[in-house]
């Protein structure tokens, strides 16, 4: 399921339709779709500040794709939903009970224990 990620700038908290990465040998910005995992070295923006996205002077900006735009939830996630849900209201099983532990001998912080079966 596709999780929703929030634009990178400060104060913005609309929904992250890009993702902005740096390639620093080429002096080149590449702005591409929203990666499938958020990744520490690159950004995600919305679609308001991809489209206004500037590079430094000397450097050039790749675009991916002309426009972006959020697809909003697909069939995938809905299914993907269903399942989580599913799963948490299935019967979970007890764990065993732990054995029975005797303390036979202690040294100062150290204890021995003897289990019994």
């Amino acid at each position: 399921m596709r999780s929703v990620r929030q634009c990178s700038r400060t104060a913005c908290t609309r929904a992250a339709v890009a993702t902005l990465t740096y390639v620093y040998a080429d002096s080149t910005a590449v702005l591409g779709p929203l990666a499938h995992l958020a990744e520490p070295h690159s950004y995600d923006l919305c679609a308001d500040h991809a489209e206004r996205l500037t590079a430094p002077r000397g450097w050039e900006v790749v675009r991916l794709t002309p426009a972006f735009v959020d697809a909003g939830p697909t069939p995938d996630d809905l299914s993907a939903l269903a399942d989580a849900v599913r799963e948490a209201g299935r019967a979970r099983q007890a764990p065993p009970e732990p054995p029975t532990v005797t303390e036979t001998a202690r040294r100062g912080h150290l204890r021995v224990l003897r289990g019994e079966d």
